[in-house]
């Protein structure tokens, strides 16, 4: 997928400092400013500081949430237009980047809720990955797409239970079956 009109560096650099949230730079490193290498880290800062502004904006409030979270998504429709395969590739770039933001945590061993999380993100992305697959007529990107969704629903569920096990809700399994 590529943009008609793909930003520079220099573009969204001059973007973020628009939103006065320019990152610091060491002038010693880039004394000539952002380069093109930097470019999809300067996305991602972009993306960061819009994704904040989006929530510092939403209303919290019942009917006001749904309204600014609906007026949200018909922004983001009029910039991505009619293109529903372009729609699908940037969802599953999102889903992607959500299971890996979910996933960081600064124990060793991520708690079972942010895994299952992780996992539910993933199972969404190859899902629709496994969707746009089958409607290429690609069968085995299908499949494989399949298994990664039915491995990571496994994961689900067995962080579910985990967490379920932590607040004693649940009886912890035992690692060899009963004879």
């Amino acid at each position: 997928m590529r943009s008609e009109r793909s930003a520079s560096a220099e573009q969204i650099y001059a973007a973020l400092v628009a939103l006065a949230a320019e990152p610091v730079a060491d002038p010693q490193a880039r004394p000539e400013g952002a380069q093109e290498a930097d470019r999809l880290r300067l996305l991602g800062g972009l993306l960061a500081k819009t994704e904040l502004e989006i929530t510092v904006a939403t209303r919290l409030t019942g009917e006001e949430e749904l309204e600014d979270i609906l007026e949200t998504m018909l922004g983001w429709a009029d910039q991505l237009g009619p293109d529903p395969a372009a729609a699908v590739n940037v969802l599953t770039n999102r889903l992607q980047r959500t299971a890996l933001q979910v996933s960081e945590s600064e124990a060793e061993e991520a708690p079972p809720g942010r895994e299952a999380s992780f996992a539910a993100a993933m199972t969404a992305m190859y899902t629709l990955s496994a969707q746009l697959h089958a409607d290429r007529g690609d069968v085995e990107g299908t499949r494989r797409a399949l298994c990664g969704a039915e491995e990571a629903l496994i994961d689900v569920m067995q962080g579910v239970h985990d967490l379920r096990v932590a607040i004693g809700d649940a009886a912890e399994e035992d690692e060899t079956p009963e004879s």
